[in-house]
This record gives structure tokens, sequence and C-alpha cells, in this order.
């Protein structure tokens, strides 16, 4: 395990690297949610670089966990900023060339708007729990959360990982989500430009969006997109589902030249999988919208 910092626009981030198997597969780089870090993945990073033999890269954003603090709430537009700002420079700070995206919630957006602009270098692209747009439910969530973080334990529990920065944490999160500008935010300008491989992971209790989410994901990249629908899973199926979600990844990243085959104009194909029931797969070739 290997930690550094990194210069970015705005400051330096925290990186953190957990080795695979020796040879050049593409690293797996982690994306973490609106209130994540680093330390929040736990012990799923190092899992998962044992499960799919790579070397998995988290980092923490401007403002989060061990990287600098920042002051402003961010704009309205941060997920593109990020993917169009900050990832180009970690990238060529870290030497990678080519590269598997891992996103969980408003990172998952962030992987997808990533590999939207620097396609050239993304070789598949994972998503967990990401949002497409603006959904009543991601809103009430938001709201019933917001309430939550009033009170000073839940706040505590935040410092945890985030320090005396967290009531800006929550506020990125809360203030920018809940602004009438953010309404009409959208990745569909975005998701045409995605032509790698995508598998969206979504669990069918999530609080914070139905799976409306990674059906209009996966409708709308131009690439072969597969969606697996955990059940009785909320929000977080790396840590509700981590056994499931490690052996999907990795099946996921060792099959190629087979997704595309899949659905396509017929429409989505449910492929059981034997030893794991509780997961429903749609794979979707290109999309037709």
């Amino acid at each position: 395990m290997t930690d550094l910092m990194v210069d970015v626009p705005g400051g330096k981030v925290f990186t953190r690297s957990w080795k695979g198997a020796p040879g050049d597969a593409a690293p797996i780089i982690l994306m973490h949610d609106s209130l994540g870090s680093v330390e929040l993945w736990r012990d799923f990073p190092a899992a998962l670089a044992q499960a799919s033999a790579r070397t998995v890269i988290a980092y923490d954003r401007l403002g989060f966990g061990k990287s600098e603090p920042l002051t402003e709430r961010p704009p309205v537009n941060f997920i593109s900023a990020e993917a169009d700002r900050v990832f180009p420079v970690l990238r060529q700070a870290l030497a990678i060339e080519r590269f598997v995206l891992f996103g969980h919630s408003v990172g998952g957006a962030m992987a997808l708007a990533t590999a939207a602009l620097h396609g050239e270098g993304c070789e598949a692209v994972i998503t967990e729990s990401a949002q497409s747009f603006v959904e009543p439910l991601t809103l009430s969530g938001i709201r019933a959360a917001k309430q939550q973080f009033s009170n000073d334990g839940e706040l505590a529990r935040l410092e945890r990982w985030h320090g005396e920065r967290a009531p800006w944490v929550l506020d990125a999160w809360t203030g920018v989500w809940l602004s009438p500008e953010f309404a009409s935010w959208s990745l569909d300008e975005l998701l045409p430009r995605v032509q790698t491989r995508v598998l969206a992971i979504h669990g069918d209790r999530d609080d914070y969006g139905t799976t409306e989410f990674p059906r209009h994901i996966a409708r709308r990249v131009s690439g072969p997109a597969e969606i697996a629908i955990l059940e009785d899973c909320g929000h977080v199926p790396h840590r509700e589902k981590s056994a499931e979600v490690l052996r999907r990844v990795s099946a996921f990243l060792a099959t190629t030249g087979t997704i595309g085959s899949i659905g396509g104009r017929n429409g989505p194909v449910v492929q059981p999988i034997s030893d794991a029931a509780a997961v429903r797969t749609e794979g979707l070739g290109r999309s037709q919208n």
C-alpha cells in the first residue's frame, strides 16, 4: 500500500494504491461518493485488488479526507470539472496510460464523465449507485440526510473521516444538489461519448435513486453496457454486498468481446448468475436512443 500527495489544479490530493498481481493490466481508479474518502472505502480496495488481480488506486477529491481543504462551495458543474481539470493531471502525475474507472454514487457520474472526455485511455467503467440526472428520490434522500446531520453526534461521525472540514463536506453535497441551479443537471450530453464497456451496479433499495439510473446510463452510452441490480441492497453495494460486487466486477473485467452481443434491439436479456441469485443482470448492446 502506497500513499502519495499529488498536485492538481486547486491544491494537493491524497492518493493511495494497493498492488494487484504482477503484470500490465490497467489499474482500477476509485472515485468516491459525496461524503466519501479513501479511508471510507475501508477494506474494499484491497479486496478488489486481490479479486481482480489489478492495482487499485483511490484518491480524496480536494476538500475531502486527507486532501487539502477548500473554502468555497463546489460549482454546479463540479462533476464535469473533476473529469476535465483534475483527472488528466492526476493521471499524468501517476504515469497511468490505460485505466479502469470505478465510481460510487456521484463518483460514478464522475467516472462516466471521465470516460466521455478521456476515452482514449479508458478500458472500462464500473458505476455503483451512480446518479445520471436529478431524480425526486435523490433529493428527498439528501433532504433527509441533511436533517439527520443537524444532530451534532452525526456530524461527529463525519469528522472521523474529514476532520474539521466535515461541515464543508456536508454543504458541498447538500448545498449543491438542493440548489435550484443544479435541478437541470444530467449526464445526457456526455453519455453518448462513452464508447468503452460499462457495468452499472445498483441496489434495489437505494434511498438516493431508483433503478432507472443504471437503465438510463445503459441506454445512452455508445459502448456495450451491462446492468446488475442487487436485490435487498441499498446505496453502498460494495459494503452491503461486497462478495457479490467483487465477483461481478472481476467477471466483467475478465470478459472480453461478449457483452456487446447481449440484448441490443430486442431489449435487455436477464442473465442469471448461478451462485449469486441475488444479482439480476441485464446486458444491453449499443444504445438505440
